[in-house]
């Protein structure tokens, strides 16, 4: 996918698993990406995995959830890569467990819409000025499939604000197609990370295969080629979308 050459990519949430694979996949077609996170360790070790195979990338560091901590990041880049073409707001996760909504407690559940729902609207609000002056982008966001089906075993808050970037997402569409923006959400299901390689059994991986179609699970380079297809020009008139990544385990 040439079109993507010389591009600035910045993915949220990259220091590892599928931030990192899906930075790894954009450096591979010629982009210069922006790596993110906390862990500036995990993040040089990115970095220079991209770097030995004669890609381009840099990283910042910043917390999501603070919209000051996200305007820092953005004059880094802009004045590093100038204005980015795709921003890809990977970064999320859960500390939750399932359990009764009466049992959720309030600073659990705000803790879930920080740092899935509102880390995604903050990054997007800091960046979507710059791409509506240059009226081209990609906006790639990420769901989940907890924020696709109901089940009496789900993590709640984080199925509900995973929802809640769906809809953001495609209401950003609708917003910014007249600009030239793309927006678009991928949704995956268990995705075999190492941090969940280490954390669900293999009892329990080989139940979760045989509920999926393709009777596999999936993995980050799987949600990875996703993301870079969505931002390229072969998905020139998709927007809006909400793409399940998910072996035929979720069927919307």
């Amino acid at each position: 996918m040439t079109d993507l050459n010389g591009k600035v990519v910045l993915v949220t949430g990259s220091s590892r698993g599928i931030g990192a694979e899906i930075a790894v996949a954009f450096a591979r077609q010629g982009a210069k990406v922006v790596l993110h996170g906390r862990d500036t360790e995990a993040l040089a070790k990115v970095q220079a995995d991209i770097t030995s195979r004669g890609g381009h990338a840099m990283f910042v560091t910043g917390d999501v959830t603070k919209f000051a901590d996200i305007e820092a990041i953005r004059a880094r880049v802009e004045q590093a890569y100038g204005l980015i073409d795709v921003l890809v707001a990977c970064a999320g996760g859960t500390g939750s467990r399932p359990g009764p909504i009466e049992d959720i407690g309030e600073e659990s559940w705000r803790a879930d819409l920080d740092a899935n729902l509102t880390a995604t609207f903050l990054t997007i609000k800091s960046f979507l000025p710059g791409t509506k002056r240059r009226r081209t982008g990609n906006i790639i966001t990420m769901s989940s499939a907890a924020g696709r089906r109901a089940s009496g075993h789900t993590l709640v808050a984080y199925g509900a604000a995973k929802a809640g970037v769906q809809l953001l997402t495609q209401d950003l569409a609708a917003q910014v197609g007249p600009h030239g923006i793309r927006a678009n959400c991928i949704a995956p299901e268990t995705i075999l990370t190492e941090k969940n390689k280490a954390w669900i059994p293999e009892q329990q991986q080989q139940e979760l295969i045989q509920s999926h179609p393709l009777r596999r699970l999936g993995t980050p380079q799987d949600v990875a080629r996703a993301a870079v297809y969505l931002a390229s020009d072969e998905a020139s008139w998709i927007t809006g979308v909400v793409l399940d990544i998910s072996g035929g385990a979720v069927m919307v």
